[in-house]
């Protein structure tokens, strides 16, 4: 489970530092970060444009940016890593698999919206969007690999 926990926490720290980067500097100190200055098109009429996204009205759930929603996932994210390495229960393993799920499910509207409706992309955004895929692949070959010993202690079932 090592090399695995080192994985799953590498990926949603990524994921939390974009989202803590984007936080900090836009919205604290109102400055782009880095690589958010780039005036790129990357496919016909869609720009490299982190101001659009993170001005855009689809960037917040009612006051909140979702860049704060997603610093609070990836911290979940790691809570939940570390505590099915810990106890690797069934509870935990079912947390882990559908929390993931959750944010996985929630990219085709993100990306939509970045591409077809504001016709931007966000950088940060992206990485996050990478992050959280990668972190999904990577937490369903671990659960697919050592599934049948999950809750179990000794190889007897726990109580």
């Amino acid at each position: 489970m090592d090399r695995w926990l080192v994985l799953l926490v590498a990926f949603s720290a990524g994921g939390l530092a974009a989202s803590l980067l984007v936080i900090y500097l836009f919205y604290l100190l109102g400055a782009l970060p880095p690589g958010c200055y780039a005036d790129v098109e990357l496919l016909p009429g869609v720009t490299m444009d982190c101001v659009r996204v993170l001005t855009s009205r689809y960037a917040y759930i009612g006051p909140l940016p979702l860049d704060a929603a997603a610093a609070v996932w990836f911290v979940v994210n790691i809570g939940a890593a570390l505590w099915l390495y810990r106890t690797l229960s069934r509870r935990a393993a079912r947390f882990v698999f559908w929390w993931r799920l959750l944010g996985l499910a929630i990219l085709p509207y993100l990306v939509y919206l970045e591409f077809a409706v504001l016709k931007a992309v966000c950088i940060y955004c992206t990485v996050m969007h990478i992050f959280i895929v990668a972190d999904f692949v990577v937490i369903t070959l671990f659960l697919r690999r050592v599934g049948p010993s999950i809750g179990k202690v000794d190889g007897r079932k726990p109580l």
